[in-house]
């Protein structure tokens, strides 16, 4: 969500296989870039993006090339929201999600230069009440670690606080990491986390005296002249030209209303349109510097949050097909290597929208596409279409290559949901009584949940939020199958409830159905104990 899909950082790396350049084509890739550009200029990049909203239900998509430091195509597709007519433009606002995390690296890059604190300050040091489960952990973690995803925290950890919108605040989500417990030693291992972004924010704000959001608006969005961005949804004012988030209810794309998840702001809550957002990018290429404009961070920065600091998972399988000699995490930026040229990339995601940043920095290359739909495959093929163009890559058809390989995510997602639709009418009576099972509950860091006898069946409301309510299925003795009320929310959960020995319920645990669910949906990380 401001997430990162761990199916969709597989896609990412299916779409950038294939040979390696031989030694004499890595040497002369000019000629053969232009020629190759020329290509996607006469109008390749329109087919292909014609054929990867169609094959999957994308209603709108907005693409655009930066080149030494240009903009060089910049081009809206399709409509704002599916059944009206208003089209997307490149000046068109997206939701960019994670893309949001760079900005936050680079806010903290800024004050880096200016001598207000190190990378690798204790963040004690800045923000005496911040805590981790383990208080070794708390007392060695540094700034560089709120970036890099090795808190040895599991993937999402404490997403549920704000996934789907809730009414929890930044100082509640701040408190709920004490109560979370680490799946991995600290800095051992990478799993991709959203919430101590938002402790790099505190940071920010912590060491300014202004929140984030208008550090984040005063110092490199009206600088660079980006107008139609502004740190978080709530501050869009004029929404005559928005692109509305659309999820796949019953097999068609359709609009919902766009979640305000403002209060993780830091781990991706900007909205931006393209031609803006482009701007941004001439900075990234620029080692922090626009063309002709201003500086915002140093070049030293710059090659700071290009370099890995974590190493992120890959299998020798994938490895073979790729030909990708590393893949790791610098701060804010996804880092490998693609055909011999360093890659510096980054996608983003909320309900209903995904966008994607990539970047060959020996190229001065930039190419973006935002979507308004939750597609990962469609916004990957454009995008691995225009980079392959560009670093003389063997032809491929990535819309081809994404349909493949989502058909296969689909098909293992139906089984599942098949098995469990026949557990489910094959089912005995629950263990005990529906009124046994009935209460209140409570986890640590998610706060109440409430567990009601509703005529013959039971209703699970997780409390903080208007979405997380489901009708509990039995399903297997004291486990049943939630199935939220609102349906654009693909993330229905086993409910397990746990006896004590003197017979009553103690407890309940909660795990997601489906392998396409969002890790967001952390359910694994509650406890919920009765109250």
């Amino acid at each position: 969500m401001t997430r990162t899909n761990p199916s969709l950082a597989l896609l990412l790396a299916l779409v950038t296989a294939g040979s390696p350049l031989s030694p004499a084509s890595a040497k002369e890739p000019d000629t053969r870039q232009e020629k190759r550009y020329e290509d996607l200029a006469s109008g390749k990049i329109d087919a292909t993006v014609s054929r990867a909203m169609a094959a999957f239900d994308v209603p709108g998509m907005a693409v655009a090339i930066v080149k030494d430091g240009k903009l060089v195509f910049a081009k809206g597709y399709g409509v704002r929201e599916a059944g009206k007519a208003p089209r997307v433009t490149p000046d068109t606002i997206f939701q960019i999600g994670s893309n949001t995390k760079a900005f936050t690296a680079a806010a903290l890059a800024i004050l880096v230069d200016e001598g207000k604190l190190t990378w690798d300050d204790k963040v004690i040091d800045h923000l005496p009440d911040f805590r981790m489960y383990d208080p070794y952990v708390t007392r060695e973690f540094t700034i560089r670690d709120l970036l890099t995803h090795r808190s040895g925290l599991g993937p999402g950890a404490g997403d549920l606080m704000f996934v789907p919108a809730t009414d929890i605040s930044r100082t509640e989500i701040m408190r709920g990491l004490r109560h979370l417990r680490p799946v991995s030693s600290f800095r051992s291992q990478y799993h991709y986390d959203n919430l101590l972004y938002v402790v790099a924010g505190e940071v920010v704000a912590s060491a300014t005296g202004q929140s984030w959001e208008n550090f984040i608006e005063t110092r490199i969005m009206k600088p660079l002249g980006m107008t139609r961005c502004t740190a978080s949804l709530g501050r869009v004012g004029d929404r005559a030209n928005i692109a509305s988030p659309h999820v796949v209810i019953d097999g068609a794309a359709k609009p919902i209303a766009a979640v305000n998840m403002d209060v993780i702001g830091p781990a991706g809550t900007i909205n931006c349109s393209l031609a803006d957002m482009a701007k941004w990018l001439m900075v990234q290429l620029g080692e922090g510097a626009a063309p002709g404009g201003p500086r915002l961070f140093s070049p030293e920065r710059s090659a700071e949050m290009w370099t890995m600091n974590v190493v992120t998972p890959s299998s020798p399988a994938l490895d073979g097909l790729l030909r990708t000699h590393f893949s790791g995490y610098g701060l804010g930026w996804d880092l490998s290597d693609s055909f011999g040229f360093k890659r510096v990339a980054h996608t983003g995601g909320v309900i209903g929208t995904v966008t994607s940043v990539a970047m060959i920095p020996e190229l001065k290359l930039g190419v973006l596409v935002f979507t308004n739909q939750e597609a990962g495959a469609a916004m990957q093929a454009v995008n691995n279409q225009i980079l392959d163009a560009y670093i003389g890559a063997p032809r491929r058809d990535w819309v081809d290559i994404a349909s493949a390989y989502a058909a296969g995510k689909v098909a293992e997602a139906d089984a599942t949901e098949k098995d469990v639709a026949a557990r489910l009418a094959a089912a005995a009576p629950p263990t005990l009584p529906l009124d046994a099972y009935a209460g209140t509950f409570r986890d640590p860091w998610r706060g109440d949940a409430v567990v009601r006898r509703d005529g013959d069946r039971l209703v699970l409301k997780i409390s903080r939020t208007a979405s997380l309510e489901a009708t509990l299925q039995p399903y297997s003795g004291n486990i049943f199958v939630a199935r939220w009320v609102d349906r654009s929310i693909n993330a229905d959960a086993f409910v397990g409830f746990e006896q004590g020995f003197d017979g009553t319920v103690r407890g309940m645990k909660l795990q997601a159905i489906s392998p396409a669910t969002d890790f967001s949906f952390d359910f694994q990380d509650l406890a919920f104990e009765r109250i």
